[in-house]
């Protein structure tokens, strides 16, 4: 933490399908509540003309620029370019937390190359090997959480008891449920039901010590049966993607439905834009702390490539909370109490 007491955020400004221009605009937005120091880090010269475009009433040493020598472009593999590039944007934004110049690092670029990043120059806590993203399913199920959502396609059994550890942890601090209900996202209730993996890894959680209440199915994920719902980073992020598209598709078709009353077309849409709770899970997520790369010995926040300013802000403001709760310590203890326990 900064000597003024701000918290300190590592931006990559160079990540995303709108950077910089929508990831300085919400480093502007987040900068106006004065509380966070926040590092753009990118091409120096591009960084200085897009941060001039804007006026902020925020202290303006809250704003600063690190300048990268080179960014991940479209479509280039996150390994390959980590490793020829090792001071790009999100590799210098990592490194800020890995020395203690930061406190969290944000990025809604790729995905995979931030956490390979946070991987290669943050490191993992012990008895953590792959780093796993944990976020809200927002309105529907609000008392609900996944993990991982796309982190990891390919799982051990191991890992989805180290996936439990982590959204138990994040149920407690950010929803304050003091016992969340743990479950396996599974093809059938039925402890033989499921891949191999996940017949594996209900072993491990029946016998861990969390409040395990078994496998679940896809019809169970919004019924508040479980408030932490443990899958492979595949099935997370093909669940989490199709829920977020409903409210769209739903207006969608209700708007057809009434092409010929157009007073009534004209009401749905708005009900729809005020009302409808799918519209805005991502939203809510984000301001919940979603997207929080999990098991990184620091705080790394991850946002949907297509976010705009507001919910750069907003993601921001998430991980400069999660600093604050002080969710890296947290998940610590969890895992050296599972460790001396020998269930990790």
């Amino acid at each position: 933490m900064a000597q003024n007491g701000r918290i300190r955020v590592a931006v990559d400004a160079m990540g995303g399908d709108y950077a910089p221009e929508e990831i300085v605009k919400g480093a502007v937005l987040a900068a106006q509540k004065d509380d966070a120091e926040i590092f753009l880090v990118g091409t120096a010269n591009v960084l200085e003309e897009e941060l001039a475009k804007h006026t902020f009433t925020a202290n303006g040493s809250s704003i600063h620029i690190v300048g990268a020598s080179d960014f991940i472009k479209e479509n280039e593999s996150p390994v390959d370019v980590i490793r020829r590039k090792p001071n790009c944007s999100i590799a210098v934004a990592a490194k800020m937390v890995k020395s203690g110049e930061a406190d969290a690092l944000f990025s809604a670029g790729s995905s995979g190359a931030a956490a390979i990043s946070a991987i290669q120059y943050i490191g993992m806590l012990d008895g953590v090997y792959r780093p796993a993203i944990v976020g809200s399913l927002g309105s529907f199920a609000p008392n609900t959480v996944m993990v991982d959502l796309g982190a990891n396609v390919d799982c051990k059994p191991y890992q989805f008891l180290t996936f439990a550890i982590a959204g138990s942890v994040y149920a407690k601090k950010f929803l304050n449920i003091a016992d969340p209900k743990i479950a396996l996202l599974s093809t059938g209730s039925e402890e033989t039901k499921g891949n191999e993996a996940v017949r594996e890894a209900y072993s491990l959680l029946k016998n861990s010590g969390l409040n395990f209440v078994g496998n679940i199915e896809g019809g169970d994920i919004l019924n508040g049966k479980a408030n932490v719902i443990v899958c492979d980073g595949f099935v997370g992020n093909v669940v989490l993607k199709f829920y977020e598209s409903i409210g769209s598709y739903a207006q969608g078709w209700i708007e057809w439905k009434m092409r010929k009353h157009l007073p009534l077309r004209a009401l749905a849409r708005l009900l729809f834009k005020r009302l409808f709770p799918a519209t805005k899970i991502s939203s809510v997520s984000e301001k919940q702390g979603g997207g929080i790369l999990w098991g990184v010995d620091g705080v790394v926040k991850i946002a949907h490539g297509a976010s705009r300013a507001p919910q750069i802000a907003n993601a921001i403001e998430s991980a400069k909370e999660a600093v604050k709760a002080g969710v890296v310590e947290s998940m610590k203890l969890e895992l050296v109490k599972f460790s001396q326990g020998g269930k990790l």
